[in-house]
Parts: structure tokens; sequence; C-alpha cells
């Protein structure tokens, strides 16, 4: 099950997109340096279909992308819920996945066509967020045509390596 804690309207976490990013608890990585450790407990209310779709419709026409901050916890319901979006969505908007994880989970890496973006990698504060030069994670565009990552983290790059993560 995914829980949602906040949500907000962003500007730089996907490429030209203007997202409703939903922040989700229960993150399993406990990263040293995480921005967001609130996250990593059982706190938040159940993140379900209908309101999901019911937060979209909230801000439609202002937003270009929805994204779902975290649910590494829970990789089938997020490829569930983001399937959702682009079912009652179809081509006005486009889907987002942050996970912590190094790899996509075997769930979500046979159904890509859930996501147009996917950040993959645990926050290393040595090696700085996805705007820095030396980061481990990585940011991918889902080239739905050939069903592959195609990697855009070079796209988040304005000169701030020191960026917090």
């Amino acid at each position: 099950m995914l829980k949602y804690v906040t949500y907000d309207i962003v500007f730089q976490e996907f490429p030209d997109e203007v997202t409703l990013a939903v922040n989700l608890s229960l993150c399993p990585h406990a990263c040293p340096g995480c921005h967001s450790a609130h996250l990593q407990g059982d706190v938040g209310e159940p993140l379900t279909e209908e309101r999901l779709l019911s937060l979209v419709a909230s801000y439609e026409g202002s937003i270009t992308c929805v994204a779902l901050m975290g649910g590494d916890n829970d990789p089938g319901a997020v490829v569930s819920l983001l399937s959702a979006v682009r079912r009652r969505y179809a081509g006005a908007l486009r889907t987002g996945w942050y996970s912590g994880d190094e790899v996509l989970p075997a769930v979500a890496a046979s159904t890509l066509m859930a996501f147009d973006y996917v950040k993959l990698g645990p926050y290393r504060a040595d090696l700085g967020p996805l705007s820095a030069p030396t980061t481990n994670q990585r940011l991918y565009r889902v080239d739905h045509d050939r069903a592959a990552l195609v990697d855009v983290t070079h796209r988040l790059r304005h000169g701030r390596a020191g960026a917090a993560g």
C-alpha cells in the first residue's frame, strides 16, 4: 500500500514539465543526508486510484506531468496508479516516478509504458543531487517506441553542483 503525505506543483523535477509531485511515505532506503527523512516513517493517508485521480483533476489544465516521489515499498502500486493516470489522461499528461532503487524493479521494468520519466538511485551526499555532475542518481526519459530508458540527467544541470538532494 502507498501512503501520501504531501503534494505540490514543482518545476524542476522533470525537464520542461509542470509537475504535480505526490510525496509518498514508507521509504525503505534511509539514505544518509536525505532531505525528506520524515517520509521514511509510516505516515500519511492511503493513496488510492480514486484519490490520485481526484488530485490530478483539481490541477487539470495547470500541470503537464504527474509524479510519485517514492513508493519503493510497493512498486506494483506505483505502476498501477500511474497507469490509471495514463488511461484517464491519454496523451494529455506525462507521468514520472522518483525511486531510490539502484535499478528499476522488475514489475516496473516489465511495464515501462506506465512512465514517461524514471529517476533511479539513492541519494548520496558525497556524490551530490541529480543536478551535480558527480551524482550517482539518473533521470531517464522512457522511449515508448523502443521500450528503452534514455538518460537525460544532464538536462537537470544548471551550474548548481552544490544544490541539495
